[in-house]
């Protein structure tokens, strides 16, 4: 079967299926459609898919788990190739490198596979975001602030360029591609096929500590958090979350502030001691709960993470690194930790303060704290209200803003910077000299001219 048979152009009944298949944001969009969707089978028909487009004037969309907000694989004037059969994995026991195809779902599918070997690589927290563009936009997973962004474990992969050639590309090899790689997300100049991965041992123990306040006690809570995390030993991961509270728990439910903090070591002992500190929280005796260390599950926390990101939902997202003095940064997140007005929203604060040097790669711009803002809503009419909220409520945190994460980020409505200049500037001379074509598509931006830059300072 030649490609032109395995493709789905707009006059096939099952086009716009096609088109949306996997795509988790239920709010898509109404004014772009590609020219044709290719459902790969094997790197071949990636290659031989990216060739027809060359032949045929289209630039190429790829989608790999479909979890974008803003569904960047559905473009105008493109053929877009999905990845979704390209979900196998592979270990090698002598050293420790998983290879993985980019749709497999990193929780879901990975996860367990590698369990399995006793080896853990630190993954995404939503369970079925495959880890094509998890990793090509730096990989915020389990841990990073200890053990380091996910695409830092990248040591090598496999990519159809802009011919259509299947390559491979590691720090000897096509180094430029490489570097690329780990953090130029959708505008990565080449598709990639498979990931080669160093795993590390496996946690055997998981210690979760919990405590649940009153929205009154934000301002003292969040902000002791903020002085206290960067004293956590780098064997735990620290998110603090505003969320309606859990059902049963109040007559009617209300929205509460979380710190949770979940250590992955190998024994209680080990668990109670990295935990110990949260225990000296100041307003302790004013918690709703206050859970020292419960023994719990990457199982059980993909659960919780299942039941926060429900599928068949229409989304809003949007997100910010933050950095500034604690008192300050409190002052610009409260609208969005103590006002949100949605039930199902949710709001997370991931602290990285054991801030150190980052690898020579893509990926370049971090801060002491990570803010994102999940709407998670059904009905459409709510679209407009949601975003104008969620807009007024970003701009109330500007004066603490640095810039922005890929993976959370939606540009055709707000943008951001993302990456350090040199490393743009870098990337952008990469793009020019690998796909001088555009055969590949860019970011996917209301203002192309200003991607990479704070909109509030131009």
């Amino acid at each position: 079967m030649s490609i032109e048979d395995k493709l789905v152009k707009s006059v096939s009944p099952d086009f716009e299926e096609r088109v949306f298949s996997r795509v988790f944001n239920i709010r898509r969009p109404s004014d772009r459609r590609p020219e044709a969707v290719l459902v790969a089978e094997n790197e071949q028909d990636v290659a031989d898919g990216v060739k027809w487009a060359k032949d045929n004037g289209l630039s190429v969309t790829v989608r790999s788990g479909g979890h974008s907000w803003a569904v960047w694989s559905v473009q105008n004037n493109t053929l877009l190739i999905d990845l979704e059969h390209l979900n196998k994995a592979s270990f090698d026991e002598a050293t420790g490198i998983a290879s993985a195809g980019p749709s497999i779902q990193g929780g879901a599918q990975l996860d367990p596979f590698l369990a399995e070997r006793g080896r853990f690589l630190n993954g995404g927290h939503c369970p079925p975001v495959g880890i094509g563009g998890f990793l090509l936009q730096g990989g915020q997973g389990w841990n990073q602030r200890g053990w380091g962004w996910a695409a830092e474990h990248i040591v090598a992969l496999d990519v159809v360029n802009a011919d259509g050639e299947l390559i491979r590309c590691d720090a000897t090899q096509n180094e430029d591609l490489y570097w690329a790689a780990r953090g130029a997300g959708p505008s990565f100049p080449g598709i990639v096929v498979k990931f080669h991965l160093q795993t590390r041992e496996r946690f055997t123990y998981l210690g979760h500590s919990v405590q649940m306040f009153e929205l009154e006690d934000f301002d003292e809570a969040f902000t002791w958090l903020q002085e206290i995390e960067p004293t956590i030993t780098d064997t735990v991961e620290i998110v603090a979350v505003s969320q309606t509270s859990p059902e049963g728990m109040f007559d009617t439910p209300r929205r509460v502030f979380i710190i949770t903090a979940v250590a992955l070591v190998n024994s209680r002992e080990e668990a109670e001691a990295a935990l110990a500190p949260f225990q000296l929280n100041p307003i302790l005796d004013r918690a709703i709960v206050n859970e020292p260390c419960m023994e719990s599950s990457l199982e059980s926390h993909r659960e919780m993470q299942l039941q926060m990101n429900p599928e068949d939902h229409r989304w809003y997202c949007d997100n910010m690194w933050v950095e500034g003095e604690f008192t300050t940064v409190t002052k610009s997140l409260k609208k969005l930790f103590t006002e949100v007005p949605s039930q199902k929203a949710f709001t997370i604060w991931m602290g990285n303060g054991l801030m150190r040097p980052l690898p020579d790669m893509a990926f370049s711009l971090q801060s002491p704290g990570y803010v994102s803002c999940y709407f998670v809503y059904e009905d459409e009419k709510d679209d407009q209200y949601y975003r104008t909220w969620l807009n007024d409520a970003m701009a109330e945190a500007q004066p603490v803003t640095v810039g922005q994460y890929l993976g959370d980020s939606d540009m055709t409505n707000r943008q951001l910077k993302f990456m350090a200049d040199e490393n743009y500037a870098k990337l952008q001379e990469i793009i020019a000299k690998r796909d001088p074509e555009g055969r590949f598509v860019r970011y996917l931006a209301a203002d192309p001219a200003t991607v990479n830059k704070n909109h509030w300072e131009l």
